[in-house]
């Protein structure tokens, strides 16, 4: 029998896939060379006048009238820099509050590094928050004493964040693991009081706490607008916080706690070192979220009458030699603030790279 060798069928090469040209595509390129062309424009009308506000016309030295007829008053944020950053606090004693921001600053940058997350970082935040307490205070150690209504500026607005964010997140993890617990008592009373806290602006929060708290305490306990200030940010964080956490802790599969419960470890381990690291990690950007929305919310202090940086702007803008640059001194104000939040929204992003480059 013969057999008849036949060659196998060619095979035809792919067909490219081509993206297609239709009607919305031609809206969404026109879309883009719109907005850009109308960026441009903008730009080129308002960037010669902006400037020449800020720099042709900028007043960098002389004295207070050379600034009534030019342009913007750089001269008037050197002179007033001091007051904006350190509020109404003694000019002799100016080297404290300096110290205070250099401390925190210190303390910060020490604990960026992963392998600087130990107790003794924790410890050193302790000791650090009671020195910058007794700098800012004084009346012992040969300190001069200062009533906290002198404290202003930018140690306040760091005080503030620091102390509400330490204080609310280990709040914020009882009312998640409150938010979760399957006890309708502790259920109910942890999300009445995570949504009343949500639900209500933070300034209403400064005010009531202003006028509530002589009421709420006997006569001889007297609060600084500091402290309850700093009660009503505490609060606020911790709601945030929970609901932040909450998110998280359900991202952690239940197997995690089955498996290690398994090994014998207390309630108390599995939550600290199994759990929260993971619950931690999920939500890192929402967390970030928070703290930042937590650092700008110190500016509404000034309803309350705290100096931070906002108020200590508003209260310099008062001086009567110069001619009010409102422009200027706000525009310092946003900077410090802007400074802040995106060092701590860089450090979130490199802690999401470096956390994702060990996992693999």
């Amino acid at each position: 029998m013969n057999y008849v060798q036949t060659s196998p069928e060619p095979q035809l090469a792919p067909t490219p896939v081509r993206s297609p040209r239709g009607f919305g595509t031609l809206i969404n390129g026109g879309a883009n060379l719109l907005a850009t062309l109308v960026l441009v424009a903008a730009l080129e009308q308002a960037l010669p006048h902006l400037m020449a506000w800020a720099v042709t016309h900028g007043v960098w030295q002389g004295s207070a009238g050379t600034c009534r007829h030019a342009g913007a008053c750089w001269l008037f944020l050197r002179e007033k820099a001091p007051f904006i950053l350190f509020g109404i606090y003694p000019e002799t004693q100016m080297w404290r509050p300096i110290a205070v921001v250099t401390v925190l600053a210190a303390l910060t940058l020490w604990t960026m590094p992963r392998a600087h997350w130990t107790r003794w970082t924790l410890g050193a935040w302790g000791a650090g928050l009671m020195l910058v307490l007794v700098l800012m205070a004084g009346g012992i150690a040969g300190l001069a004493p200062v009533p906290v209504s002198s404290w202003g500026g930018l140690p306040v607005t760091l005080l503030l964040t620091v102390l509400s964010l330490a204080l609310g997140f280990p709040l914020g993890l009882a009312l998640a693991l409150g938010r979760r617990s399957p006890l309708p008592l502790i259920r109910y009373g942890a999300t009445g009081f995570v949504e009343v806290l949500r639900g209500v602006p933070v300034v209403t929060l400064l005010f009531a706490a202003s006028f509530l708290a002589p009421l709420l305490f006997p006569e001889t306990v007297r609060l600084e607008n500091l402290t309850r200030a700093l009660g009503v940010f505490t609060l606020v964080s911790a709601a945030y916080l929970c609901e932040v956490l909450r998110g998280g802790l359900q991202g952690v599969a239940h197997g995690q706690w089955e498996s290690a419960q398994a090994l014998g470890l207390r309630y108390r381990d599995v939550l600290l070192v199994v759990i929260l690291p993971q619950a931690i990690r999920k939500v890192l950007p929402p967390l970030t979220s928070t703290i930042i929305v937590v650092i700008k919310n110190t500016s509404l202090v000034v309803v309350v009458g705290l100096f931070d940086l906002v108020s200590a702007g508003r209260v310099v803008l008062n001086d009567p030699a110069w001619p009010m640059p409102y422009a200027e001194t706000y525009l310092m104000v946003a900077l410090v603030y802007f400074v802040i939040c995106y060092g701590v929204a860089c450090y979130s992003r490199h802690l999401e790279k470096s956390l994702a480059e060990s996992r693999r």
